[in-house]
């Protein structure tokens, strides 16, 4: 994957590209596999290990452009970077189409898949459906993004809606 091509003001951009976190290692190699089941490529796959991740977004956040921060590329490096630093792996997979990522995101799912971005030039689509029946709250710059669970943290169990005591 040539890198500056995927890149929007120094920060990781991969435009084209669904960008899946997993658990673990072994969570990573399923998905990959599935990803390539659903009729992926595997020259379109590339594998990153939470080591690796780190070391690109702490590299990425050096360099990064002030114009970065307006949009929400930090904020999702940031995101995945407290993903990585729990030991989650990373899927960087080719995307024709928005069905095709969808069928991606899909298959990554099944095996465990925490997050599944799909870059398109201006707008990053969350595919995973987060199910904690909590109303999403305004993403800005400085307050962040939602990571749609109960501690607000990235990486933290989501207990589906229809299993949590109500308030």
């Amino acid at each position: 994957m040539a890198r500056e091509e995927n890149t929007s003001f120094g920060v990781f951009k991969p435009i084209g590209h669904v960008v899946i976190s997993v658990p673990d290692a072994p969570s990573a190699e399923r998905a990959a596999l599935a990803v390539t089941q659903a009729g992926v490529p595997t020259g379109a796959i590339h594998r990153f290990t939470d080591r690796e991740m780190i070391s690109q977004i702490d590299q990425d956040m050096q360099q990064a452009s002030p114009l970065a921060s307006i949009g929400q590329e930090m904020n999702l490096i940031k995101a995945h970077r407290d993903l990585a630093e729990r030991g989650y792996h990373w899927l960087v997979v080719r995307a024709d189409d928005d069905d095709q990522a969808r069928a991606i995101a899909q298959a990554a799912e099944s095996c465990g898949a925490e997050r599944a971005q799909h870059y398109g030039r201006f707008i990053i689509e969350e595919l995973i459906d987060r199910d904690t029946g909590l109303n999403q709250v305004g993403e800005s710059p400085d307050r962040g993004l939602d990571a749609q669970t109960l501690s607000g943290e990235e990486g933290d169990a989501v207990e589906p809606a229809s299993r949590r005591n109500p308030r």
